[in-house]
């Protein structure tokens, strides 16, 4: 999220005036995330932006310190389409209980929410809307529709995990989709246009290099993560040692054993400790029997799904989230 853009409406909203909604500002309200749901159109977006006042200039500032902290945390939306029924809605027999009241009212809303659960917002809220805050912020969420006349929506205010992907392979174009789908900033590095194209990877970003031995031009961050992926494993050795060099936070290769060995020896005579050497991930991806590439995606974006949710929260909150699910 760009501080800039909150900054603006803050702005605005102090000289009395309605912010412009934006979805290349706002992926929440991107065409990709809102097909299908023709209550998110420009109208709905325009209703929310137009519900807000003063009174909402904290919930921004407060969005503002949370990116200048580098907090996980959140801008969330509250949409509504049809008042009476989000105020009327009731749980079921399935649902857990909140109560006889549904939404706290049927206005629009924008709500700050961190992942320590503090929530910011400028009208009070239901114990359903409070519960749908909190689960709104996890993106695509079961629960944002749960309910009729309704739906919540949010944005991150933190920067996707970048996920390099060093070679064009027919894996690596599956695990470019998939991760993009997730939440992924996916860049695909490779030597050959043929196979670096817009057809094969259309929403990531492409970098052609003179050949795997230009990778230095390359600038990774310790953050990133690496997937190995090159055509026939031909460069797994200069992909592996490149990220090794980066402190990429994520390392994975793919290859059998007898490769992998191969590619080991080459590594340490280009100075690759064995303590270096551990740190990558071989074979990449979770063991479930993948074997085509898209079975291979699945299994790797697995993986870096696991990786980041292990990153981003501590030992107490996983056991927290396993423990509430029943694990």
């Amino acid at each position: 999220m760009d501080k800039r853009v909150l900054q603006t409406i803050i702005e605005v909203l102090q000289g009395g005036g309605t912010p412009i909604l934006a979805p290349e500002d706002f992926p929440c309200f991107s065409p990709e995330a809102t097909e299908g749901k023709d209550f998110l159109d420009q109208r709905s977006r325009e209703r929310l932006a137009a519900s807000w006042g003063k009174e909402d200039i904290p919930t921004f500032e407060r969005a503002c310190q949370a990116i200048d902290a580098g907090e996980l945390a959140w801008l969330g939306f509250k949409m509504v389409f049809d008042e009476q029924a989000a105020v009327a809605n009731t749980d079921n027999e399935v649902t857990k209980k909140y109560g006889a009241t549904g939404s706290a009212d049927g206005q629009p809303l924008v709500f700050f929410c961190s992942e320590a659960k503090e929530i910011v917002a400028s009208r009070s809220y239901s114990p359903r809307d409070l519960f749908q805050m909190k689960d709104a912020t996890r993106g695509p969420s079961m629960h944002n529709d749960q309910f009729p006349g309704l739906t919540w929506t949010s944005v991150a205010l933190f920067d996707p995990v970048r996920v390099w992907l060093l070679g064009a392979s027919d894996a690596a174009s599956e695990v470019a989709a998939l991760a993009a789908h997730v939440g992924f900033k996916v860049a695909v590095v490779d030597h050959d246009a043929a196979y670096l194209n817009e057809g094969r990877f259309p929403t990531a970003e492409r970098i052609l290099i003179e050949g795997f031995a230009a990778l230095d031009q390359v600038k990774a961050s310790p953050k990133d993560y690496v997937c190995v992926l090159t055509r026939g494993h031909m460069f797994d050795p200069e992909g592996c040692i490149w990220a090794i060099r980066s402190q990429a936070h994520y390392i994975g290769m793919m290859g059998c054993a007898g490769k992998n060995d191969r590619v080991y020896e080459l590594c340490r005579e280009q100075g690759v400790t064995d303590g270096q050497w551990g740190r990558v991930k071989r074979p990449i991806g979770l063991s479930f029997g993948a074997k085509t590439p898209a079975e291979l995606a699945i299994a790797i974006v697995g993986e870096l799904v696991d990786v980041r949710y292990r990153q981003r929260y501590s030992e107490e909150a996983r056991a927290q989230h396993d423990a509430d699910l029943g694990r």
